[in-house]
C-alpha cells in the first residue's frame, strides 16, 4: 500500500516570529500524525533550526538543490550539505523553478540523478501552463517530464520517489483542477510509468499540489490514484495545513 504524503511548501515567506509560531503549532497538533506522513519545506535559512525544534514525525523537505557536491557555485546549496542537516525529501523541477530560473528537464533530470545517489527522496514536479492545458497537451508534457528522467536512469530511479502533479495555472490561483481531473492525470501518470515496470507504477507516490486547501483536500485525498498532496501558501496557515493531515490521515483508518 502506497504512504499518503502531505508536504508544505513554504517557498519564500517566513521569519523568526512566524517560523518559531509555526513549529509551536505543528508540534501540538500534529504530534500524534502516524498514519500519514508529512514533511515542510521552508526555506534554506531556517531548516536547520526546524529539524531541531520539529516533531520527530515531520519531516524536512528541502525547496531547491545544485547539480554540484561542492565548488565556485556562490549562492547555491549541496545535496551532502542537506543531507547533513537532517533533510529527507527534495522539491526537484517546480514550475517556478523552470520559469524563473530556466531550468529544463536535463538540468532537472541531473538534479534528480544527485538526489537518488544520497538516498534521500525526490520530490519531482510536473505539469502543463494553461495553454497546453487548453490545447490538450496535458498528458504529453506531464509524459516529456517523466521520459527525461526514464531516459537517463531508467525506471528503477523511481523506486522510492515522489511525483508531485502541480498544474502551472493552479499554482497560487485559487483555481484548482478538480478531484477527477486531477485522478484522470495521475492514473496516465501511473500507467506510463507501468509501460516499464507495473511493480514500481504501482509503488510510486503521485501527489496534487496547485491552489490546495481544507475545503478541496478530502475529496482530492480519496482519489485511488492521488497519495498525497504539495500545499503552497495554505501550509503556512496551521490550522489549515492541520485539517489536511487529519484528512489525510483519516484515509489510512
Amino acid at each position: 500500500m502506497r504512504n499518503t504524503l502531505i508536504i508544505g511548501n513554504w517557498k519564500l515567506y517566513g521569519n523568526d516570529l512566524i517560523i518559531q509560531n509555526l513549529i509551536n503549532e505543528l508540534n501540538k497538533t500534529l504530534a500524534e500524525i502516524s498514519k500519514c506522513l508529512v514533511a515542510i519545506a521552508p526555506p534554506l535559512l531556517f531548516i536547520d533550526r526546524i529539524k531541531k525544534n520539529i516533531a520527530n514525525n515531520i519531516k524536512i523537505c528541502a525547496q531547491n538543490v545544485d547539480i554540484h557536491i561542492s565548488g565556485a557555485f556562490t549562492g547555491d546549496i549541496s545535496i551532502k550539505m542537506l543531507k547533513q542537516i537532517g533533510v529527507q525529501y527534495v522539491i526537484i523541477g517546480h514550475s517556478e523553478r523552470r520559469i524563473y530560473h530556466k531550468e529544463n528537464n536535463d538540468y532537472i533530470s541531473k538534479k534528480y540523478a544527485l538526489v537518488k545517489s544520497f538516498n534521500l527522496i525526490p520530490v519531482l514536479c510536473i505539469g502543463e501552463t494553461e495553454l497546453e492545458n487548453a490545447q490538450g497537451k496535458t498528458r504529453e508534457v506531464c509524459e516529456s517530464q517523466i521520459k527525461c528522467i526514464l531516459d537517463n536512469q531508467g525506471i528503477e530511479a523511481f523506486k522510492n520517489s515522489v511525483i508531485a502533479y502541480e498544474p502551472v495555472w493552479a499554482i497560487g490561483t485559487g483555481r484548482s483542477a478538480t478531484p477527477l481531473q486531477v485522478q484522470h492525470i495521475h492514473k496516465c501518470i501511473r500507467n506510463y510509468l507501468a509501460e516499464q515496470d507495473e511493480t514500481i507504477a504501482k509503488t510510486v507516490t503521485i501527489q496534487y499540489g496547485g491552489s490546495v486547501n481544507e475545503k478541496n483536500a478530502f475529496e482530492m485525498i480519496n482519489q485511488p490514484d492521488i497519495d498525497g498532496l504539495l500545499i503552497g501558501k495554505s501550509s503556512l496557515n496551521a490550522t489549515i495545513f492541520t485539517k489536511i493531515v487529519r484528512i489525510a490521515e483519516m484515509k489510512r483508518t
